[in-house]
């Protein structure tokens, strides 16, 4: 359902530092913006009223971390598909990866896809890479693409594997005031690995990444951060001494920030034997052990992980469909990031619903020097609705995005993100709306 910039949502509870998350209450928008916070309110006539049956209502989620494949890869998503898929899954603001074709090296591609996104009800902001074509050999356009609407800088895919060149990057992007988010890998120590290095690997004879891979890039990205004093984003972190590294290091006041994937707080590696070699739990980083995602949450209930993001990666139904060791990487994860920190987070007990909060609203923004949406009269409507205790089954006739290499089709989950608001729009998440 899509509505015009005049609505009334009755009956939500607001989630934040100034509420207590139990009163229920009516927010009024008008023109885009939040107008009036209250109980009971009256709507008028020229807007649409939406009763929101008791669900949270928090700013809108963001997703640091994403890849829209266009320019290049449309077969596998497009900037609209891609924004269908965010805002099912509760997302009004995502950052995306600059591994396309052409590489989002230049002004021109990210003033592209900012292009592409006119008109979508999610904000779309681009991410720069640090290398020209990301190749790692020599630094790009930083201060022009910042000026097109880069948000940040990451060659993701590839790491900076040039300690020289990162060194600059550094010292350039603190110029600037952005961050540098790297694909921590050693190449050298971790291909051709298929799946995680470890006991599972060994017993289904498969080539394995181990973790040192991970480690070994990210302490070199924290001593430089360290000498440069710049601020290093660590992608997608996935180890327990990935973590303890990242720990050590805001302890002692380097700027370092990091997020971790979904899957990466759920899944291990034994999903591999169990699926037998299902290819949409193949991803890299690959999933680790136990311990590793009981660390992923330790990190983030103690504040070490900033963020929680999806690294959203579509592709083609035969990409996907060979062998193991021939499939790309990377899962879809938009439209079930929700459900999984529900059901691994909150119902658990081990995050608070505010704790989530702060690292799907608060702190991917803050990262990227981006405004952090308010629930105050007077602020521009940035909204997401959601709920916690539904139970739903992720079908395929659920999935917005283009592709459908997700590892949960199929699953019965827990808790999803009803409808979102931004941009003087407002959109309700229902099955017909796939279509649209």
């Amino acid at each position: 359902m899509e509505a015009k910039p005049n609505i009334l949502i009755k009956n939500c509870i607001p989630v934040g530092d100034n509420f207590d998350g139990k009163s229920s209450m009516d927010i009024r928008i008008s023109d885009g913006k939040i107008s009036e916070l209250g109980k009971e309110l009256s709507s008028n006539k020229d807007e649409q009223e939406y009763d929101a049956g008791g669900a949270f209502v928090s700013g809108g989620w963001m997703d640091m971390h994403v890849h829209f494949r266009e320019p290049g890869f449309e077969h596998k998503e497009t900037v609209e598909t891609g924004c269908r898929s965010a805002m099912f899954g509760g997302f009004t603001e995502v950052a995306c990866m600059p591994n396309t074709k052409p590489a989002t090296h230049t002004r021109d591609v990210v003033e592209f896809i900012k292009k592409k996104a006119e008109g979508q009800l999610v904000d779309v902001h681009p991410i720069g890479t640090v290398t020209k074509e990301r190749r790692g050999e020599s630094i790009a356009e930083m201060a022009d693409m910042q000026k097109g609407g880069a948000v940040a800088f990451s060659d993701d895919g590839d790491p900076v594997y040039d300690s020289q060149v990162m060194r600059v990057a550094l010292e350039y992007s603190s110029m600037l005031g952005v961050p540098i988010i790297n694909h921590e890998e050693d190449l050298a120590l971790s291909r051709p690995g298929h799946m995680n290095e470890g006991v599972v690997s060994t017993r289904l004879g498969l080539e394995g990444t181990p973790g040192i891979a991970e480690e070994t890039m990210i302490a070199r990205d924290i001593l430089l951060a360290g000498f440069t004093g710049g601020h290093i984003h660590v992608a997608h972190i996935s180890t327990r001494k990935a973590v303890d590294l990242v720990r050590k290091a805001k302890a002692e006041g380097i700027n370092v920030t990091t997020e971790v994937c979904t899957h990466h707080f759920d899944l291990t590696d034994e999903e591999i034997d169990k699926r037998h070699f299902d290819t949409n739990v193949k991803m890299h980083p690959p999933l680790r052990t136990q311990d590793d995602v009981d660390a992923m949450i330790e990190g983030l209930a103690d504040g070490t992980i900033d963020v929680i993001c999806t690294d959203h990666a579509p592709h083609a139904i035969e990409e996907k469909e060979v062998e193991f060791i021939y499939a790309p990487n990377g899962i879809t994860g938009l439209d079930t990031a929700w459900s999984i920190s529900v059901m691994r987070l909150i119902k658990p007990g081990k995050l608070s619903l505010n704790q989530v909060m702060d690292k799907l609203v608060v702190k991917p923004r803050e990262i990227l020097n981006l405004y952090v949406p308010k629930i105050e009269a007077g602020e521009n409507a940035n909204l997401t609705l959601f709920n916690t205790d539904e139970e739903w089954t992720y079908s395929e006739k659920e999935v917005r995005s283009k592709s459908k290499n997700s590892p949960y089709i199929g699953d019965t989950l827990t808790g999803r993100a009803i409808a979102v608001y931004n941009r003087g729009r407002f959109h309700e998440n229902l099955l017909k709306d796939k279509a649209e």
